[in-house]
């Protein structure tokens, strides 16, 4: 669908043939471009780009970590499964407020209030420091009670509690790294982010082996050794977004008299992010409940699981950058008041999107436990994880088009529609259809894989139905 407002379009320049390459490098060293009214393709791609690079960065750590980690044994990995559900507990806050965080940032962005965005990315981290301590608190005093709590092993309990003290226990740098970054995306620096997370994970990666394994005098620390791997990367990388932020990007700067306490702009962050923040805690508490159930099924179901995810997560990642290159879109055109653009954008990403998650699942169909044995050497791990990567093939086609039109909802601010999908489709469909099947009908570890396939395949659907409505386009933030 291309866009049909005539102002829009007359503003637009044509990206010259042959310029592809000036582009995607303008893309990687940032560009000052005004995304309202250049080419659409050519913004896409200035932002898609970085955004792409950023999180297949954070995807390929995911995996160098669950490969040293898969070293210790399935416990170790499973140690991991299990401690990663509160840490997506704290992830669906951080990205649910990120996700208000960018729509806000964008739109102000896009009625050139640059002032006003300093001000918000301010009391958005001011916000970031408060959601982390109940973690922090729980982290350090109460890590083996929360291991017990989700079914973990005596191994785990035992000697894997530290991993869970490191990484709940510093999770403050997780959440300022997943809000800082949401600011420069909303802004339109999104290759600020992408060095960022480049910085921070490259860091851990080259610390990982060094700390599991230990290396001449590095003393070798086992499972934990990758929780302060990880801290001490995301520690510095926050520390680089704070100097960037001061310093100024190409279009945001804070300053030192818009360090303080706004409750008016709070509270437009906290209203529009519980949204964000609802969608975000039933999906990932969803993801809880069907991790209890593999529990119950054994260590070897939840390392499977475990493994898979990582390999779904660095696939994913690409696709979630061009899925957050459409929520800035879709907010700064709706700032600059052309929702004809912002739906334009939407489609377009939508389809290269699809294209892309369609090569993914021929490799998962075809490749599954090739896959999953480039991290374990058990046969039963490869095995389980593998059937799961197969089953996932079947509903990527849907899935590339739901992560667009989801991020077009919150990237306009409305993010009060994919939370109530997510109730439904999550909360009253995935996980009593998952239990019934792995439970009630005894298809253990792939009765869970297929109440997964259906419910999120139905909710792609359902989702992308109500995007074409166009009611997001009204949405105020």
């Amino acid at each position: 669908m291309e866009v049909q407002n005539n102002s829009v379009v007359s503003e637009e320049v044509n990206v010259p043939e042959g310029s592809i390459w000036k582009n995607i490098n303008d893309a990687i060293k940032g560009t000052d471009a005004d995304y309202t009214k250049i080419d659409l393709k050519k913004a896409i791609l200035l932002l898609a780009v970085p955004m792409i690079l950023e999180l297949v960065m954070e995807s390929t750590f995911a995996v160098v970590d669950i490969y040293f980690v898969g070293q210790l044994g399935a416990s170790a990995v499973a140690t991991v499964g299990l401690t990663e559900t509160y840490l997506f507990l704290l992830y669906s806050i951080a990205m649910g407020l990120s996700t208000a965080v960018t729509a806000i940032i964008a739109r102000r962005v896009g009625e050139k209030q640059k002032e006003d965005a300093g001000k918000s990315a301010i009391q958005s981290i001011f916000l970031a420091v408060l959601i982390s301590l109940p973690f922090t608190i729980g982290g350090i005093f109460f890590s083996q009670e929360l291991l017990g709590l989700m079914g973990a092993d005596q191994w785990s309990i035992e000697n894997g509690y530290g991993y869970t003290q490191w990484m709940l226990g510093a999770n403050l740098v997780i959440v300022l790294l997943f809000v800082i970054n949401a600011v420069f995306r909303g802004a339109g620096d999104a290759a600020i982010a992408m060095r960022v997370l480049w910085i921070a994970n490259g860091i851990n990666m080259v610390l990982d082996p060094l700390l599991i394994l230990g290396w001449g005098p590095i003393p070798s620390l086992g499972i934990e050794g990758a929780a302060i791997a990880t801290t001490i990367g995301r520690a510095i990388g926050v520390g680089v977004q704070f100097w960037l932020l001061i310093k100024g990007g190409k279009h945001i700067k804070i300053t030192m008299e818009q360090i303080y306490w706004n409750s008016k702009i709070v509270l437009n962050l906290i209203k529009t992010s519980l949204g964000g923040i609802g969608q975000m805690i039933v999906s990932m508490t969803s993801w809880i409940f069907l991790m209890r159930i593999m529990a119950d099924i054994g260590s070897e179901a939840v390392a499977g699981s475990t493994i898979a995810l990582r390999i779904m997560l660095f696939t994913l990642m690409p696709a979630w950058g061009l899925s957050n290159a459409a929520a800035t879109l879709v907010g700064q055109n709706l700032g600059a008041n052309n929702p004809d653009r912002a739906e334009s954008t939407v489609w377009k990403i939508g389809f290269y999107n699809m294209i892309f998650l369609v090569a993914v699942s021929f490799v998962y169909f075809f490749y599954n436990e090739n896959l999953m044995a480039l991290f374990t050497d058990n046969e039963t791990v490869i095995m389980i994880g593998g059937e799961w990567l197969q089953i996932l093939s079947y509903s990527y086609f849907v899935y590339g088009w739901w992560m667009v039109s989801v991020q077009a909802f919150n990237g306009s601010g409305d993010t009060k529609t994919p939370t109530l999908l997510n109730i439904v489709f999550f909360w009253m469909i995935q996980i009593p259809l998952s239990y019934w099947l792995a439970i009630e009908l005894d298809w253990k570890y792939s009765g869970v894989f297929w109440g997964v396939f259906f419910s999120e395949t139905a909710v792609g659907l359902f989702t992308l139905w109500l995007f074409k409505k166009g009611k997001w386009k009204t949405t105020t933030v």
